[in-house]
């Protein structure tokens, strides 16, 4: 174990050479008044038990970031989520973003698409382009990246079930534009797990569903090993109702999941674990979210150490991606919703979260307008370049109360991982209910205390206002289904259909085979078969999940 002193040493020469590699970020900083401001603060004595419970960042157990310099070093991604109507328009969408400071793409898809459906299915009647972007084919996702060059910017991408099928049809319009699949960045969501407890957007049963994923595993380790195979994700589990405890153990019980999944099908731990990616709500109560971040990257650590025996750091590091609180966001009074997102964001960051997306003022009502957008995204740039707290690593360690919040936090997740452990594991607690419920009543719980006033929302339960005045919403014209359903047809009856029969042929004889479905999706996503077919295909061989039965 190195001393504190070759620590502190160490961590000032990781520093250096960050701000080589992003010259953007200058050194060193200083106050209006001129006083620099400290890059690191420890305490004057480091004992072996603060090395092996808070330590440095970079360091095992990665409390205070998985990076040695944080965002002292380099900011954290601004990734603005985004998608509706067709691809041409959120393609206007992405472009403005990317305009106005945005770093890195997200992309949200429309319900049909997530659940594996064409946009002429009639399961798809109303939906089409609604809550994202409709893609049917490679044409439409030729489209939505349309010059945006994908060798130079990371593109995470909101879609489980799927995900395959998304992957693909993102890899080729790469190769079309000259970038190989071993030089794309970015993550697909590709978690399926908490689709069952929490979000609903679900093909298949648990076990070809987990079959699928670690496919990608393996596909992404061989031939896109920069991209992030899957993002497991606490978002939605939060978004359901759940306590942050429940978030941090429920999220961290899926991954291990997916570890687990992957050593069952021959995968090399070392491969494919430095590629698995999270995903966090950043919620209203400042210091509770960074210590339920400081608590995940610890726990992680430690499950990736002691359960499954990693060695390499790489491993052991929980990245994760942040999202403020949708459901935080009010229908009344909506310019609240600028302070609320401001504070999620803020803890976010002094979190020490990679890339965060900040939600729009308008929410409540509707998809976002684009001046709500760019707000959103310039909260993100006001708390990096005028607040101060990217300007020394971790700023909030060592506070008593964030260190034994932290502490709670992880005790409280090690107890719930503990009893899905015991009951069997996670697919076994999706089967018997235990997760669903747990979610189920602290979201009732938390609803009873706002109805009894023991939990104040501001202009909600308290603080109410008559209110005249409209806010603009942005509506989706029904005609964009119509048009989306039109070109679909159109890219059908142009395609070689035979090429797309044989294709679908040959998908669906590796599904009954047990082989990696990687190069056969691929196949037919370059012959332009749909969303749709391929998923129907997929269904004909794995049948389809009904949910709960009550």
């Amino acid at each position: 174990m190195k001393t504190p002193k070759e620590l502190q040493s160490w961590q000032e020469n990781e520093l250096k050479k960050t701000l080589d590699r992003f010259p953007e970020r200058k050194d060193p900083f200083t106050t209006h008044g001129g006083r620099e401001v400290q890059r690191l603060a420890v305490p004057e004595e480091i004992d072996r038990n603060y090395l092996e419970n808070i330590g440095f960042p970079g360091r095992y157990p990665y409390t205070r970031g998985v990076q040695p310099t944080m965002h002292r070093g380099r900011l954290w991604t601004m990734r603005q989520y985004a998608g509706f109507s067709t691809a041409s328009a959120s393609n206007e969408r992405y472009r403005y973003l990317l305009d106005q400071g945005q770093t890195g793409l997200s992309v949200a898809f429309d319900l049909p698409t997530q659940i594996g459906y064409d946009s002429d299915d009639p399961m798809s009647l109303g939906e089409v382009g609604k809550v994202g972007v409709a893609i049917d084919t490679l044409a439409d996702m030729e489209m939505l990246f349309d010059r945006i060059p994908l060798d130079k910017i990371s593109t995470s991408m909101t879609i489980n079930s799927p995900a395959m099928v998304l992957l693909a049809m993102y890899v080729v319009v790469a190769e079309k534009q000259g970038v190989r699949s071993d030089k794309i960045r970015g993550t697909i969501q590709n978690d399926i797990l908490k689709e069952y407890v929490a979000r609903g957007t679900y093909i298949f049963p648990p076990k070809p569903s987990l079959r699928l994923i670690t496919n990608i595993f393996q596909w992404c380790a061989e031939q896109a090993p920069l991209f992030n195979t899957i993002s497991i994700s606490g978002y939605h589990i939060r978004e359901a109702g759940s306590t942050a405890a429940q978030e941090l153990a429920f999220t961290l019980a899926n991954g291990l999941t997916y570890v687990q999944a992957a050593l069952d099908a021959g995968l090399e731990l070392e491969v494919f674990a430095r590629r698995l990616a999270f995903f966090f709500n950043g919620s209203s109560n400042l210091l509770e979210e960074v210590a339920k971040f400081r608590a995940a990257r610890r726990l992680w650590a430690r499950i990736m150490k002691e359960r499954f025996g990693t060695t390499d750091p790489r491993s052991m590091m929980l990245r994760f991606h942040t999202q403020t609180a949708g459901s935080s966001l009010t229908a009344q009074q909506v310019d609240n919703n600028i302070v609320r997102v401001t504070i999620q964001a803020l803890a976010a960051v002094l979190g020490g979260t990679q890339s965060l997306h900040t939600n729009s003022r308008d929410e409540a009502l509707s998809l976002p307008t684009e001046d709500s957008v760019r707000t959103a995204l310039r909260t993100q740039q006001v708390i990096a370049h005028e607040s101060g707290v990217a300007d020394t690593i971790d700023p909030l360690a060592g506070s008593f109360f964030i260190e034994q919040l932290t502490d709670t936090l992880e005790r409280e997740a090690v107890d719930l991982i503990g009893q899905i452990d015991e009951a069997g594991g996670v697919v076994a607690c999706i089967d018997n209910g235990f997760i669903a419920s747990q979610i189920e009543d602290a979201a009732y719980q938390y609803q009873q205390e706002i109805e009894r006033g023991e939990r104040i929302i501001v202009g909600v339960n308290e603080f109410q206002v008559e209110e005249e005045a409209t806010v603009p919403v942005l509506r989706v014209d029904p005609k964009v289904e119509d048009e989306q359903v039109a070109r679909l047809q159109q890219v059908k009856a142009e395609r070689d259909n035979e090429a797309v029969q044989q294709a679908l042929d040959e998908l669906g004889r590796a599904a009954r085979e047990d082989r990696n479905l990687m190069a056969p999706v691929l196949a037919a996503v370059r012959a332009y078969g749909s969303l749709g077919e391929i998923c129907n295909v997929l269904r004909g061989v794995f049948g389809e999940y009904r949910g709960r039965q009550w």
